[in-house]
């Protein structure tokens, strides 16, 4: 259903390949700037789903998705260019790939868990955490401490989501085959 917040989740997506662009041709404020209006229409969407009522299941797996290629491909580029530590992006990594696994296991049993407040801090952390980290030293060492509080909020609502995925493949289980 495409619905003008699932629109701007396809903007978000389309925004992606953009940052790594940017970052080649020697212009990093200008993916700063992309990153940036990409945070900006996933609150945006996210409002005018639910102020629309315009929530979709499309929408409930695209856009944390584009979310997720956002940030990872941002913390990509800002390892590769020197801007933060290797430990930043690995860490950002292997719990966006298990997020992801776990969504798509989900999604097979037609589940789709929301997000918990973690998530969001950690989400709403990361916004700054990047954006400093483009300053490179001169935001040193706020930009790490920011990262590690990110990751760290990231990696409890993981934890969270670990239970929930649990327990929704318990009650999946539970469901006869032809429900």
């Amino acid at each position: 259903m495409l619905n003008l917040p699932n629109c701007l989740t396809l903007l978000r997506l389309a925004l992606v390949p953009l940052v790594p662009v940017l970052f080649s041709r020697g212009l990093p404020f200008w993916a700063l700037a992309v990153y940036l209006a990409a945070g900006v229409t996933d609150i945006l969407d996210g409002y005018l789903a639910r102020k629309l009522n315009q929530i979709t299941k499309f929408g409930k797996i695209v856009d944390p998705f584009a979310d997720k290629l956002m940030l990872v491909v941002t913390l990509s580029c800002l390892y590769a260019y020197g801007y933060i530590p290797v430990w930043a992006l690995v860490l950002a990594l292997v719990k966006e790939a298990l997020m992801i696994a776990g969504a798509l296991v989900l999604y097979r049993i037609d589940v789709v868990i929301a997000a918990n407040f973690f998530g969001k801090a950690a989400t709403f952390l990361f916004t700054p955490a990047v954006a400093l980290s483009f300053f490179g030293q001169a935001a040193y060492p706020w930009h790490w401490i920011l990262l590690a509080l990110s990751l760290a909020a990231a990696y409890v609502a993981m934890l969270q989501y670990g239970l929930l995925f649990l327990r929704a493949l318990r009650e999946g289980k539970k469901k006869p085959k032809n429900a």
